[in-house]
C-alpha cells in the first residue's frame, strides 16, 4: 500500500505544483478486480491489464507475493508493451516479474533487499545493485516503500527541473531526494547518514564485497584512511570493530541465502566469504542463537 501511494502522490503534488495535469495514471490489476494489500486494505482498480491503453511508463508492484495467478498472461502483456516501446519499471517486488518476463536483462535494477539474495540467484543476466533506485535506459526500478517517492522525484526533476521537484518533495515533509548512489540498509543495519563520510565508504566496501571480504588494511586504504584511524572511527560511531561490522554484514546475507534458496550450507558460506563450513557454521550459531541448518529447518 505504502509503495503504491508513494508512487502516486509526488504525481499529485507536481500537478499541483505545475497548476495543470502534466501526469494522470491509471490503476490496473490483472483481472480488474481490486486488489488486496498485504495490510488487508483493498486498492480499486480502473480496468484490466490487457484493457490498458497505451502508456508512457507502465510500473509494476508487487510485495509478499511473487507468483500471482495470470503469471504467463502478465509476462505476455509485459514483453507486448516492451516491443511496442512503452518504458517498464518495477516497485519492491515487482522486479521480479519483470526479470521473469526476461526485461531485466542487460539492464541495473533494484528490489527489496529481503528479496535481492534470491533475485540475484534466479536472474544472473540482471545487474541487480542493491540501491534505493536504480534508472537504466527505459527500465525504472525502486525498492519500495518511500523509495517509491525517490524515483517519482527523479522522473520530476528530469521532466520539469529541480525546483517543481523539490516542491513536490516539500509536500511529503521529503527534504532528501535519494537518487541510485545511495544503498538500501538491509535488515539490522543501521543508519549511518550522520557518520563521518570516510565510515560510510568503509561500510560500502564491506557491503559491496562479501563474497571476496576485504582486509582492513584494503578498506582503509580506499577510504584514505590509516587502519587505526579506521578502528577509531568504527569505535567511535558504532560501538565495535571493523571486523565485527563485517562479519555481522556477511552473516545477515547469509540468512537471506538460506531462508530465500536451495544453495547448499556450503555454498552459502562460501557466497558469503567463509571458507570453512565448520566456522561458517559456529559463526552463525553465535551470532543468531541457531545453526544455518536449523535456520533452513525453520522454514520448511
Amino acid at each position: 500500500m505504502l509503495s503504491v501511494a508513494s508512487a502516486i502522490d509526488p504525481l499529485r503534488a507536481a500537478n499541483r505544483a505545475l497548476g495543470k495535469p502534466a501526469y494522470q495514471w491509471t490503476l490496473t490489476s490483472i483481472d480488474g478486480a481490486p486488489v488486496r494489500a498485504s495490510n488487508g486494505m483493498e486498492i480499486r482498480v480502473d480496468c484490466a491489464l490487457e484493457k490498458l491503453a497505451d502508456c508512457d511508463l507502465l510500473l509494476v508492484c508487487a510485495g509478499l507475493s511473487t507468483n500471482p495467478s495470470g503469471l504467463g498472461q502478465i509476462y505476455a502483456e509485459l514483453r507486448a508493451r516492451a516491443r511496442h516501446g512503452t518504458a517498464l519499471g518495477a516497485i519492491s517486488t515487482g522486479s521480479q516479474l519483470l526479470a521473469g518476463a526476461g526485461l531485466l536483462d542487460g539492464y541495473r535494477c533494484t528490489i527489496h533487499w529481503e528479496n535481492q539474495a534470491s533475485f540475484v540467484e534466479a536472474f544472473p543476466q540482471a545487474n541487480c545493485t542493491g540501491h534505493l533506485i536504480e534508472i537504466d535506459r527505459n527500465r525504472y526500478t525502486c525498492a519500495g516503500g518511500t523509495a517509491s517517492i525517490d524515483l517519482m522525484l527523479q522522473i520530476i526533476r528530469a521532466d520539469h527541473g529541480p525546483g517543481i521537484a523539490a516542491e513536490a518533495a516539500n509536500q511529503f515533509q521529503h527534504d532528501h531526494a535519494r537518487t541510485s548512489d545511495d544503498r538500501q540498509r538491509a535488515g539490522a543495519e543501521r543508519d549511518l547518514s550522520a557518520t563521518p563520510a570516510k565510515l560510510r565508504t568503509a561500510v560500502e566496501l564491506m557491503a559491496v564485497n562479501l563474497e571476496e571480504p576485504l582486509s582492513a588494511a584494503a578498506i582503509a586504504v580506499r577510504a584514505n584512511l590509516s587502519v587505526r584511524q579506521l578502528e577509531r572511527l568504527f569505535l567511535k560511531h558504532l560501538r565495535c570493530t571493523p571486523g565485527h561490522y563485517y562479519t555481522v554484514l556477511r552473516l545477515e546475507r547469509a540468512r537471506q541465502l538460506l531462508r530465500q534458496t536451495s544453495a547448499t550450507i556450503l555454498d552459502v558460506a562460501l557466497a558469503t566469504g567463509f571458507t570453512s563450513h565448520s566456522y561458517f557454521a559456529h559463526t552463525y550459531r553465535n551470532h543468531f542463537g541457531r545453526s544455518p541448518s536449523e535456520e533452513r529447518r525453520s522454514l520448511s
